[in-house]
């Protein structure tokens, strides 16, 4: 875990920077996408989300998270499949990212950033590193 500050454009220049957002998000898919098959299934989704997204681990019971992710599939599997493809995904988390951008808003806010999370990505674009 790192400790940075981040605020509302932090968050929208690094998703605005269509290559370097795609490459981070593809990354994390792949991560996420633990048997291969090049779609996320809800348990695979379930298992690193927390993570990539840095939402913490204070409530992973299922009876408090799967409404989370029960809206997720109802909003971004398009296709009704039952699993989430890489376009379905890309959508997904670049819809996350400016809601949480609007969240931290221009004021900086002080976070602890999972060093894989997506946010964390965010801070090294800020700061060039990706």
């Amino acid at each position: 875990m790192s400790l940075a500050v981040v605020n509302e454009t932090t968050v929208t220049t690094f998703v605005e920077d269509r290559k370097a957002f795609e490459n981070c998000v593809e990354e994390c898919f792949e991560m996420l996408d633990a048997d291969g098959d090049r779609v996320l299934s809800q348990s695979e989704l379930r298992e690193g989300f927390c993570k990539i997204m840095s939402l913490g681990y204070g409530s992973r019971e299922e009876e408090k998270i799967d409404p989370l992710f029960n809206t997720i599939f109802n909003r971004f599997d398009e296709d009704r499949n039952g699993s989430i493809d890489p376009q379905e995904f890309r959508c997904l988390i670049r819809e996350l990212m400016f809601a949480m951008g609007r969240g931290f808003g221009n004021s900086p806010v002080l976070v602890v950033l999972e060093i894989d999370s997506l946010l964390m990505k965010a801070v090294e674009h800020e700061f060039g590193r990706i």
